[in-house]
């Protein structure tokens, strides 16, 4: 099989391949459908506003429904009166919690005070639902539902939480199991008060050497302190959800990015077989991580369901949205680099502690272990639990947060010991997995494209307006969804449909697929029938953690290929030939080296007079085995990367930063579609600059209510504060699967506010260590 960078240097290396797969693919250059720029698919029918979103599902007797909300950030609950509620005209089934999905868990649930509801940990939680005729009713009757609340002193503050007198969100020690969309806590860790921890071995990545050692060993010692806000997800389209009850079982119609999560939580919750639930999803309008599973939204509208013999909407607003939908967690890191003084590191230090709110998962990543060659590493990463609304996955979950540490932190040892940044991370960056070979070539190529040859001293300019250039480099997992499989149809007229359970969150799966199977047939992407967001379908994988792109294609190709194989078979007697001989190529089938045999694919597939060939195939290991696999993903030794460059502006008087351009080199293995994969990284750079500059939930401490839980004060960056952005792909074959294609969303947000940190500080000459880089935080630094 080829390996390595295409346009570098291509080899032929050796692997164990199942011998019903097809061939080793040759560079995209040579391949008709495959890496092209094919556009969106259902692009028009987004547009035009023909795309059916959960928040447009309207079903026949449809009930609306409607939460009750804490309105205290910790209480008991004595009593919930819903007598008035359920009298209300047009009320048709009233809820009341008994339980609560995405927090943390008592270890021990008699460590609380027994009660038959759940206690209230912070302002926003759900306590109770209503289903009506109309929206108007739902919202009244649910106002007149009385709730006595038993107050509980509360914190909302990470470092006020840490102290030994603080209040206690839990009063005992917790666990949280990782869900669909990650995130989670190492099980069986140490809680004293609202700390719980450390976890000394994320992704299973233990300390090593003697940090101790390494640091009385060093020559340049950097020991500073960084701190990340907490971003919530402010999706385009909201967290929602249809529950449909019926005596045949349940369907639901989910904004989701994993309908396999929606129909297990539903199934287990419900104590129903798989087989009665049924979940759909045409399209999702965003998720970056929060949108797995039911929710408690879902759960309510479910029950409500049920109890209505109705189908129940159930959809998120705007400042639910904020407050209960999921957030990144914030973060205070201390970290120490100890090295020589020609750059090679001799010690690493980590000592985190972030809040997600209620609920586990507040690290800061694995690049501290992983990124860079350094033989003594230690990393001590706490949750602290806060009376605020739970954390959940977001867009390479603790790694953008850890990359915007350790990246300065790399730049300022480059400046203590007179290296420039990218010669260091030449020296440093040097593992053999395929992200370090990629970043290498990645460094050479931007810094030509960008300039970097040209960047000045820091502070070199002397009015107000000060401009500098920054580097940073992304890391993030290669990611395989095991359980995904795709079927291929070949109709007796010649059509072609392909089906997987998968759903499309905006990425263009559903593009990619028929991009896949058209290649293996000669067809056009548009020619082939692309069916996802059903999960009666073969199981796809999750959208989350840049997988579905390397777990699907490789399922999708190999189901094509035996459809192909198989029509052979039955196109050799039409054409008076072997089956290994019909070559499909060009929208024609043909004999191979008889050009006069061409014959157009529809109509050769009517004389073949069958009615339908069906083929499936499921996603196979890679072809090296993986680094360490649970029951559902394997988890590569290889990775996927990228380096980011990025020129900012920084008034020094107002303390505004303007981010004028972003320059982004990426690798993602073979791009099935380089105008999409594009697209994720345009995505990934705006949501990295709206983080570093604007994004940050602000909470009240005496109601710990969310102060900005709009889209009006939750400043996101807009099209006048976008950068310029270029973006360059490296083809990159790995031997791996038979498409050897892997994602891109993650690395594409990780780097760039660490870039825009480093460009800072070549800006002014000064470090700014606190996110994000609103003007107060500037001037504080520029003031430092």
């Amino acid at each position: 099989m080829p390996y390595g960078i295409v346009g570098q240097r291509l080899e032929q290396v050796t692997r164990r391949v199942p011998v019903d797969e097809p061939p080793p693919l040759p560079e995209n250059a040579k391949l008709k459908s495959i890496g092209k720029p094919v556009s969106r698919l259902d692009g028009i029918e987004k547009v035009t506003g023909r795309a059916r979103y959960t928040f447009d599902v309207q079903l026949p007797g449809m009930l609306w429904g409607q939460r009750v909300l804490a309105p205290l950030p910790h209480a008991r609950i004595k009593s919930i009166d819903t007598s008035a509620a359920e009298r209300y005209p047009g009320v048709r089934a009233v809820h009341v919690m008994e339980r609560l999905l995405s927090t943390a868990k008592l270890r021990d649930p008699k460590a609380e005070q027994g009660n038959r509801y759940p206690t209230v940990r912070y302002a926003g939680q759900p306590i109770a639902g209503v289903a009506a005729d109309s929206p108007r009713a739902a919202e009244a009757a649910a106002r007149l539902i009385k709730v006595e609340y038993e107050p509980l002193p509360h914190v909302t503050d990470l470092e006020e939480a840490m102290k030994e007198n603080a209040p206690r969100v839990f009063p005992g020690p917790t666990e949280q199991p990782s869900t669909a969309g990650g995130g989670g806590a190492p099980p069986g860790l140490p809680q004293k008060g609202n700390v719980r921890g450390p976890d000394s071995k994320p992704l299973g990545m233990g300390p090593r050497g003697d940090v101790q050692r390494g640091f009385a060993e060093s020559d340049v010692v950097i020991d500073v302190e960084y701190r990340t806000q907490v971003q919530t997800h402010v999706p385009m389209e909201p967290h929602g959800l249809v529950a449909d009850w019926r005596d045949e079982g349940l369907t639901l119609y989910a904004s989701t990015q994993y309908m396999g999560s929606v129909r297990d939580e539903a199934a287990e919750y419900f104590d129903l077989p798989k087989s009665k639930v049924r979940v759909i999803c045409d399209y999702t309008g965003g998720g970056f991580g929060a949108k797995y599973g039911i929710g408690n939204f879902g759960l309510l509208a479910i029950h409500l369901s049920r109890k209505a013999r109705a189908p129940v909407r159930m959809v998120l607003d705007r400042r639910e949205e904020h407050v209960s939908g999921g957030n990144r967690p914030n973060s205070i890191q201390r970290l120490k680099l100890g090295a020589k003084k020609d750059g090679s590191l001799v010690a690493i230090q980590l000592k985190a502690w972030g809040s997600g709110g209620v609920a586990g998962g507040a690290g800061v990543g694995f690049c501290h272990s992983t990124l860079y060659e350094c033989p003594n590493v230690q990393m001590e990463q706490y949750d602290v639990f806060t009376n605020a609304g739970p954390c959940a996955a977001f867009r390479a979950p603790g790694q953008v947060q850890g990359i915007f540490g350790l990246e300065q932190s790399i730049d300022e040892l480059a400046e203590r010991i007179g290296m420039d940044p990218l010669a260091l991370r030449n020296k440093i960056d040097v593992s053999r997995t395929d992200d370090a070979v990629a970043r290498a070539h990645e460094r050479r190529v931007g810094a030509e494209k960008f300039g970097w040859s040209k960047r000045r001293p820091a502070g070199s300019d002397k009015g107000p307006i000060k401009r500098g250039v920054g580097f940073a480099q992304s890391q993030w997992l290669y990611l395989v969804h095991r359980n995904t499989g795709c079927e291929v149809r070949v109709l007796g007229d010649g059509s072609v449909e392909a089906f997987s359970g998968t759903q499309d969150i905006g990425t263009g799966t559903r593009t990619i697929l028929a991009q896949v199977v058209a290649e293996e047939l000669g067809l056009r992407p548009e020619d082939i029938g692309a069916h996802v967001g059903d999960s009666r379908y073969p199981p796809g994988p999750a959208s989350g953690g840049s997988r579905v792109t390397s777990s699907l294609t490789p399922a999708a190709r190999n189901a094509a290929y035996r459809c192909a194989r198989d029509l052979a078979s039955r196109l050799a007697p039409v054409f008076q030939a072997s089956a290994d001989d019909i070559v499909f190529a060009d929208g024609k089938v043909m004999v191979k080296g008889k050009a006069s045999s061409a014959m157009p694919f529809r109509d050769a597939v009517k004389k073949a007079g069958f009615n339908e060939i069906a083929h499936r195939a499921e996603r196979r290991d890679d072809y090296e085995g993986y680094m360490a696999v649970t029951p559902e993903m394997g988890i590569s030794r290889h990775g996927i990367g990228g380096v980011q460059f990025a020129e900012v502006a920084v008034d020094t008087e107002t303390g505004i930063v303007k981010v004028e351009r972003v320059l982004a080199v990426h690798d993602c293995g073979r791009p099935i579609n380089p105008k999409l994969t594009e697209s994720q990284i345009y995505g990934g750079v705006i949501q990295g600059v709206s983080y570093a500059l604007y994004e940050e939930r602000h909470l009240d401490a005496g109601s710990g209510h969310q102060l900005n839980a709009n889209v009006d004060q939750y400043k996101i960056v807009g099209s006048r504060e976008t950068p310029s952005i270029e973006v360059i792909l490296l083809e990159q074959l790995g031997a791996q699967s038979s498409t050897d294609a892997r994602g891109v969303a993650e690395p594409a947000n990780v780097a760039t506010a660490a870039a825009v940190a480093n460009a800072f500080y070549n800006a002014t000459g000064k470090r700014i260590r606190t996110l994000p880089m609103t003007p107060a935080n500037v001037l504080a630094a520029l003031r430092a």
